[in-house]
């Protein structure tokens, strides 16, 4: 499993232990890191994940909402919110990492973590927004997103490292 996979992982294991936690975000965070200390090697993509999600969590969860067809973030699945909000964090704000690496990535972790239906259902928003970025029609995407890749400048696949 490459660099990127296993700071994803990890970091959406911290997500949904935040998520499921009474605790303030960032004790709660502290606690799972001191108990479920992140790959050395994926350490770095790891924290710009859990702390970006963290900071951007409101403006995440209205990007998935409007494009998640009824269904209120607070309703999903702890598992299908965090993955979502993962993603479309590396969507906005991730430049470097293709739209859809960072959704085919969404959706094996969903599908590893989450329920038979979980891979269908994020995969479903995800497209809904990068459709939208691609378009033109998601404002948050151009205030964040500076510069898309240009195409064949990376794998499309950087799971591997």
């Amino acid at each position: 499993m490459g660099r990127r996979r296993q700071a994803r992982e990890a970091a959406m294991q911290a997500l949904y232990a935040i998520d499921m936690s009474r605790l303030n975000p960032d004790e709660a965070f502290a606690r799972h890191r001191r108990n479920f200390p992140p790959p050395k090697a994926a350490r770095d993509f790891y924290y710009s994940l859990v702390q970006g999600v963290l900071d951007e969590r409101e403006r995440l969860d209205r990007v998935i909402e409007l494009h998640s067809s009824n269904w209120k973030v607070n309703r999903m699945a702890c598992v299908d919110r965090n993955v979502l909000r993962m993603a479309v964090y590396e969507m906005l704000f991730c430049p470097d990492i293709p739209l859809k690496v960072s959704i085919n990535e969404a959706v094996d972790i969903g599908k590893k973590f989450g329920t038979e239906e979980s891979g269908a259902f994020i995969n479903g928003i995800l497209d809904a927004i990068r459709k939208a970025m691609e378009q033109n029609r998601l404002p948050e995407a151009g205030t964040f997103r500076k510069s898309a890749p240009e195409p064949g400048s990376r794998q499309q696949n950087d799971s591997g490292g």
